[in-house]
This record gives structure tokens, C-alpha cells and sequence, in this order.
């Protein structure tokens, strides 16, 4: 998957983290954009380590699950972060 390819799916994978999540998250499209391109990328790792399946392809449903499931763990720790700073 190219570049814009990972730009994309982490800024999708990072909205939809962001719907499931209940509460307020801060950050604009950008952080999305941030925190979808890591969860991308956690995803992928914790995909091919466990299951042997990482984020390989842009049409593939294992890799959005990946990159969403990645997404929420990302922000899940960026809500802990944030949360004991203000």
C-alpha cells in the first residue's frame, strides 16, 4: 500500500475510532489523520505478531479491522495521557 493509501485508511480508521469511543476527544482532522495513521501501523503489528495478517492492502476488510482496532487502542492511551495532564 502506497503512501496515500496510509494517509487515507488512517484518517477513516481514525474517524471511526473516534465515533465508537464515547466522550469527548479533542484534536481536529489532523490528529485523526495522527491517530489513525499510528493505529494503522500498531494494528498492522499486533496483526502479523498475533495472526500472521498485517495491513497489506487498502481493500481488504482485515486491514480496516486492524487499523480501526489499532486506532482505538491509540486513542484509548491518548485519553489516559490526556486526561492526568488537564
Amino acid at each position: 500500500m502506497g503512501f496515500i493509501g496510509w494517509i487515507v485508511l488512517g484518517l477513516i480508521a481514525g474517524a471511526i475510532a473516534k465515533a465508537i469511543l464515547p466522550g469527548k476527544q479533542g484534536g481536529g482532522w489532523i490528529a485523526t489523520l495522527i491517530l489513525g495513521v499510528v493505529g494503522a501501523l500498531l494494528g498492522g503489528w499486533i496483526g502479523s505478531a498475533l495472526f500472521g495478517k498485517g495491513v497489506d492492502e487498502f481493500f481488504s476488510i482485515s486491514s480496516w479491522l486492524l487499523a480501526i482496532g489499532g486506532a482505538l487502542i491509540v486513542l484509548v492511551i491518548w485519553g489516559f495521557i490526556t486526561k492526568k495532564r488537564g
